[in-house]
């Protein structure tokens, strides 16, 4: 079974496509050979800048000879369609086979196609390969038709077993495939020829070529801590920029030099995000000062100077980088020591979204929302707000303009030199928290207040306009602002209801994008301020909006408040069931059930975020014990006899139970274990203690049991079966108390 060795060798490949089209490269090719019928035993693929490889073991030398019956018409079809199957079967009539079937007599054509050498598929395969491959960006050169992503020199394609290696034949655009290959583009010795795969990597390793990546990588990361050990220093990790330069280099040479004395000064974040973005250099720490001293580059070819030249060229351009750098921390201190006014009053002229306003208005929307949340968070409001205000000053600066990805961290040392407290700072950068999965999230009082603001701002401003994630796009990030809220207010121990929050920046939204009116717009604003400081906000919408519904007539209907209340508590609901997904979702990584997780949500206080994950753990714990299941089942079994009742007797058994009709022992037992337990799991859900809850819960559990295997519910005596039905609709009302334990599975 002979191996197969290709390789295509162009210019350099851009090294953020590389990893993408070496895989790209195998699937197509292998997909190709065992569609084909060519089968094999292991694949790998490799890339370079300047060539993608794969490699494929113990392939078959031909593909198999198949053989392939299909069913015809009948004998005695139409002529027409008899010749339209010989065609499609390739096959004459007297090469077909009559058989007799329980539908009669059919005609039946067996065909069989042989095999074919397994260099005439590989050269199909590779041909359709090249011509379609999927580079996210290709080009034409010269006067042919063949699009690479860089022009195309070589292809290397051959067979290998124990006689020796073949050649596939194959000729794309005048590019004849062949058994030789090129090394290092400097300290290569020319053209060679290979015989497999083995070969082929040794001898590009002794031309100077390190095949795979990972290798390259580690060559790299290991050769930058020992020049940064032997200094006493440690490089900056930084995963992505390794794969990025290991993608740049055939032969790293790990390189490290000096950054000049003048710019030890600017902040290691502006440093080290500089030499990255501009010259992909990794940075070199002080672990006793945190300051970054030197850098490393990495080169792709060794020198006579050990590569003194290179450094000396990567310097002088690093030096001309940081001073743009230097330039602009020094005007953005100086902005920031004069209060940065100017910052805030050029945020007026950036637009946040074309119908969601600029980013001043954003900031003003923030600050509110960030001062109405610092009570729930033992947050200073005043801080709040001023924290709120600064959080996204640094978007003007010029360091942000220049580097955007150093925003809020920028925020954070202007607010130093601003003279705000410790705290505003600080939630400069941590506003933006959590980012993702991985994420610290802030714990500080006032950056949890900016940050909740800043995403349900967010979230209610693109609710509003209906610019809601789909299945597979949300540019605006905001389900990671949604699952950002729900850890925020779970690490942090938040108790707070959110549909007041939703309904109330909802509706501050929607008064602006319906209102031409300032004078009108501000007065309503004002009176749902009001109406929101005494707790009623909700009802207030709701009722409201029912008034406007049963009073339609022509002088309401351009009102500013029927425009914009009519359609909150919809979007409102909206935008929380879209929260509960993210919480589903979090909740599944963490190990509770999706019934469970339903079973809570269903309950009163579900846009309580900590509220409904406290009754979701306690549920699980409760559902995980022996007592758990058991009482489900009685659970499900008292609401099915009632509810059918309910429905055959046209009334509803929802009190009247008396323990003078108790007939029964266990019946009694049950009344009585009932008196025990109401009252208790009722202050266990008042004090939001669903464990204890739960607990007493599973008191009821062998008197539900017993009860059940003594009684007949459905008594003769029809005062009795009354009795017990509304003692049954006890239980299922102390039950779904805890949780809508209908939802749960058995």
């Amino acid at each position: 079974m002979p191996d197969l060795l290709i390789e295509l060798f162009s210019e350099e490949i851009p090294a953020r496509m590389q990893a993408r089209a070496a895989d790209d490269l195998k699937k197509r090719v292998t997909d190709g050979l065992v569609a084909a019928g060519l089968t094999y035993a292991h694949a790998s693929a490799f890339s370079t800048p300047r060539r993608l490889t794969l490699a494929l073991e113990g392939m078959l030398a031909e593909s198999p000879t198949v053989r392939e019956e299909r069913k015809g018409p009948k004998v005695g079809a139409p002529e027409k369609a008899l010749a339209g199957f010989l065609r499609g079967a390739g096959l004459t009539m007297d090469q077909l086979e009559e058989r007799d079937t329980p539908k009669g007599a059919v005609y039946f054509a067996s065909i069989q196609k042989p095999g074919r050498p397994a260099a005439e598929i590989v050269a199909e395969v590779l041909e359709d390969t090249i011509r379609n491959f999927p580079w996210p960006k290709s080009m034409r050169w010269g006067a042919g038709s063949l699009r690479w992503v860089r022009p195309l020199h070589s292809i290397l394609c051959i067979t290998s077993d124990e006689a020796g290696h073949t050649v596939v034949p194959l000729d794309i655009d005048g590019i004849t495939a062949g058994d030789s290959t090129e090394g290092h583009r400097f300290m290569g010795s020319g053209r060679f020829a290979v015989t497999g795969f083995e070969d082929y990597a040794a001898k590009l390793k002794r031309d100077h070529v390190i095949l795979a990546q990972g290798e390259r990588a580690e060559t790299i990361w290991a050769d930058a801590q020992n020049l940064a050990f032997a200094q006493g220093l440690e490089v900056v990790d930084d995963k992505g920029l390794l794969a990025e330069v290991a993608g740049l280099v055939e032969w790293p040479v790990t390189l490290m030099g000096d950054i000049a004395e003048d710019f030890l000064g600017l902040p290691p974040e502006v440093l080290q995000t500089s030499m990255k973005e501009h010259q992909k250099f990794f940075s070199v720490r002080n672990p006793k000062t945190g300051r970054i001293e030197k850098f490393i580059t990495v080169a792709n070819r060794e020198t006579a100077d050990n590569g003194a030249t290179i450094l000396a060229g990567n310097q002088k351009v690093l030096f001309a980088r940081l001073s743009d750098a230097k330039f602009f921390w020094e005007n953005d201190v100086r902005t920031a020591k004069a209060g940065a006014t100017e910052w805030l009053d050029k945020l007026t002229n950036v637009t946040f979204h074309n119908k969601l306003g600029s980013q001043a208005e954003r900031i003003n929307r923030i600050a509110a929302l960030a001062r109405e949340i610092a009570p729930i968070v033992d947050a200073d409001a005043d801080v709040a707000e001023q924290a709120a205000r600064w959080a996204k000053a640094d978007l003007s600066s010029e360091m942000v303009y220049e580097f955007p990805e150093l925003q809020g961290l920028m925020g954070r040392y202007y607010a130093e030199f601003a003279g705000h407290p410790a705290e505003v700072a600080a939630a400069a950068t941590e506003h933006y928290s959590p980012l993702g999965p991985s994420d610290d999230v802030p714990t500080a009082p006032v950056s949890v207040a900016v940050a909740l603001a800043d995403k349900l701002d967010l979230l209610t401003g693109f609710w509003a306009i209906d610019e809601k994630p789909t299945g597979s796009k949300d540019p605006f990030a905001l389900r990671r602002a949604a699952l950002g809220v729900i850890r925020l207010v779970l690490e942090n121990g938040i108790t707070m209801p959110l549909e007041h929050k939703l309904d109330k920046a909802l509706l501050q939204h929607m008064i602006v994008l319906a209102s031409d009116n300032v004078e009108q717009e501000a007065g309503l604003k004002d009176l749902l301020s009001e109406i929101a400081g005494h707790g009623v906000f909700g009802a207030t919408i709701r009722a409201v909006r029912e008034h406007l519904e049963s009073e339609k007539t022509a002088e309401h209907e351009g009102i500013l408040i029927r425009k914009v209340i009519g359609s909150v508590p919809d979007t409102s609901l909206d935008l929380l069931s879209f929260f509960h997904d993210r919480l589903k979702v979090f909740l599944r990584d963490k190990g509770i059930r999706h019934d469970v997780i339903d079973a809570c949500i269903a309950m009163d206080g579900n846009d309580d975020i900590a509220l409904l994950v406290n009754r979701a753990t306690a549920l699980q714990g409760f559902m995980a014990s022996d007592d758990g299941p058991n009482l489900l089942q009685g659970f499900k079994r008292a609401n099915n006899i009632v509810t059918q009742a309910e429905e055959k007797d046209g009334v509803e058994y929802s009190y009247g139970a008396d323990v003078k009709f108790a007939e029964d022992e266990t019946e009694k037992a049950l009344f009585a274990a009932l008196d025990n337990f109401e009252a208790p799991i009722a202050e266990a859900i008042r004090g939001e203690d669903f464990a204890a809850a739960m607990a007493g819960l599973a008191g009821l559990r062998a008197p539900i049991d017993a009860f059940f295997e003594a009684v007949q519910v459905n008594s003769d005596n029809e005062v009795v079966r009354r009795n017990r039905l509304n003692l049954l609709s006890r239980i299922r009302t102390l039950c779904l108390s805890v949780a809508d334990l209908t939802k749960v599975e058995g």
